[in-house]
């Protein structure tokens, strides 16, 4: 009696269509992933600003003697009587490319008309950046890799108003368009 040969599995062709399927798929997907993930990026980037607003405010009232910090420095050292700092560590440190929070960087300033409300050394934490409390800020936020990380630049005053622009325009506040 004769054996019969039985084969079992998948050709060559077989697999290389499975295999440009998946290619097609991941193709379509990636961007979208980018996206999704830029666009969460933005998101945070919004919320680290609207924190830097409220610290600011925070900061005016109970340490700055009504002005505000023009460091992130300054809002990231707690009070020397005790308590948490103004700002959470994470977007204390993101003050360069190097060191980014959800692939955003953070600035203060000095608002354009500012003026010294009380010396570095009288504040409830002595300023570790040796900078006077100001009349005016002007925190921004721009993205560690333009167009990957995030393609949208905020920026916030004493206001309070959030603003962007899609290039680093909104570091002069007035060409920033205000989020609705």
């Amino acid at each position: 009696m004769k054996k019969m040969q039985k084969n079992e599995g998948f050709t060559l062709i077989e697999l290389l269509i499975v295999v440009a399927i998946i290619g097609i798929i991941a193709a379509i997907a990636v961007p979208g992933l980018l996206r999704a993930r830029m666009s969460g990026n933005e998101a945070s980037a919004i919320g680290s600003i609207r924190t830097i607003a409220s610290a600011e405010a925070t900061y005016a009232s109970a340490c700055g003697g009504g002005g505000y910090a023009v460091a992130l420095e300054d809002l990231g050292e707690p009070p020397l009587a005790g308590g948490p700092s103004f700002i959470p560590e994470d977007v204390k440190d993101a003050v360069d490319a190097n060191n980014l929070k959800s692939g955003y960087f953070f600035t203060i300033v000095q608002g354009p008309a500012g003026t010294t409300v009380l010396a570095a050394a009288e504040t409830c934490n002595q300023n570790p950046s040796g900078m006077d409390s100001e009349t005016q800020f002007f925190a921004s936020t721009e993205p560690g890799t333009p167009g990957t990380t995030g393609s949208r630049y905020f920026g916030t005053d004493h206001s309070g108003m959030i603003r962007q622009a899609a290039d680093a325009a909104v570091a002069t506040i007035a060409d920033g368009i205000p989020l609705q």
